[in-house]
């Protein structure tokens, strides 16, 4: 029994990263560095539905798979890397806090403030310097706040129609 749980989780990490890397290819809208995406609509959805550890590989292989194949591959390590921890801890949040709707909406928050953050400062000492970062700010925190705001409402739908769901992930 316990294997066929093992399998089951192993196949939904496998769907949930290919979720997140086609959400951040299908919709790109070029940006002073790089490009917005709705990465982060699954991203969040992953982490309010299916917990840390599917959120944090699916989160952080998504995004990285979408730049390399689509030819950002300097960004992979960057993506990987906030993305990844966007969706670690806002999984965390949501399963260690236990007001859940303070939870959901620290979760949403940190996720707002987590993605430009993190592009600002790793893209300023690694890629293209500070003043070039600062430019994709704004158009980080839109995408970040339309990820937090759809993915949750994803999640509700989903975990509403299919409750079981919830036991899919790690």
């Amino acid at each position: 029994m316990k294997s066929a749980a093992s399998g089951t989780k192993v196949a939904t990490l496998a769907v949930a990263i290919a979720l997140v890397t086609v959400f951040t290819m299908v919709v790109r809208i070029p940006l002073g560095t790089g490009y917005l995406n709705l990465c982060d609509v699954a991203i969040a959805f992953v982490a309010f539905t299916l917990g840390p550890v599917t959120a944090l590989v699916a989160g952080g292989l998504g995004p990285c798979i979408a730049d390399l194949a689509g030819g950002f591959g300097q960004w992979a390590v960057i993506s990987f890397i906030v993305h990844g921890l966007e969706g670690l801890l806002m999984a965390l949040i949501l399963r260690f806090v236990p007001r859940k709707g303070l939870a959901k909406l620290l979760a949403g928050a940190l996720c707002i403030l987590i993605v430009p953050l993190g592009y600002y400062v790793l893209s300023g000492v690694f890629l293209v310097g500070f003043e070039a970062a600062l430019a994709d700010v704004p158009g980080n925190f839109i995408q970040s706040t339309v990820g937090a705001v759809l993915g949750f409402a994803l999640s509700e739908a989903v975990v509403r129609a299919f409750p079981p769901v919830r036991h899919f992930g790690w």
